[in-house]
């Protein structure tokens, strides 16, 4: 018998060398609204952008790539 599951989705980012790894703040937000909600927290995800989603370990996993710091 199959059994349908929603995977619950993680949103990740590295900043200085520490992956941080955030929650859903609610199903219905689109990764571009996760994105901005986690901005007013965490500044550098202002000039962020959206790599995925990816399913992996049971989650639909999306990274959010910053651009601060970086050359090139």
């Amino acid at each position: 018998m199959l059994i349908a599951k929603v995977l619950p989705r993680l949103f990740i980012f590295k900043d200085k060398l520490q992956e941080i790894k955030l929650s859903d703040p609610s199903p219905d937000f689109t990764p571009e609204n996760v994105l901005n909600f986690y901005a007013q927290t965490y500044p550098i995800l202002t000039t962020a952008t959206i790599e995925g989603p990816k399913i992996e370990n049971d989650t639909i996993q999306y990274k959010f790539l910053t651009q601060i710091g970086t050359k090139g």
